[in-house]
């Protein structure tokens, strides 16, 4: 099996920054892309930003200049640097990949909670 395990979200102000982690273990041969997604209350969940395993990346227009996915190919780790933040990013931040191995398929983080104040 795989596990993903998320850290680093938390409370930031407006217009401050956030980075969220999220480490991939278990039974890897490889992860292809891998991608952080987001829910907030009442609404369903949305992509944020997605990096493939060669580092190409794609992003929601709404963070588009302000959030840089990047990750980690020796660590099976993904990151999200988040600047400029504002009250509408307040969401559960998960972490997506989709992993080739014993268990072939997409697996998905726990969640992580950021809340920004205004």
């Amino acid at each position: 099996q795989v596990q993903l395990v998320e850290s680093g979200g938390g409370l930031g102000q407006f217009g401050g920054s956030l980075r969220l982690s999220c480490a991939a273990s278990g039974s890897i041969l490889r992860i292809n892309d891998m991608g952080w997604y987001r829910q907030a209350p009442g609404k369903q969940r949305e992509v944020v930003a997605i990096i493939t395993s060669s580092g190409s990346t794609n992003y929601a227009d709404s963070v588009k200049g302000r959030f840089t996915i990047s990750r980690d190919n020796f660590k099976n780790t993904v990151y999200l640097q988040m600047n400029s933040l504002k009250p509408e990013d307040t969401a559960v931040y998960y972490c997506n990949a989709n992993v080739i191995g014993i268990v072939t398929g997409a697996y998905w983080g726990q969640g992580t909670q950021v809340t920004v104040s205004s």
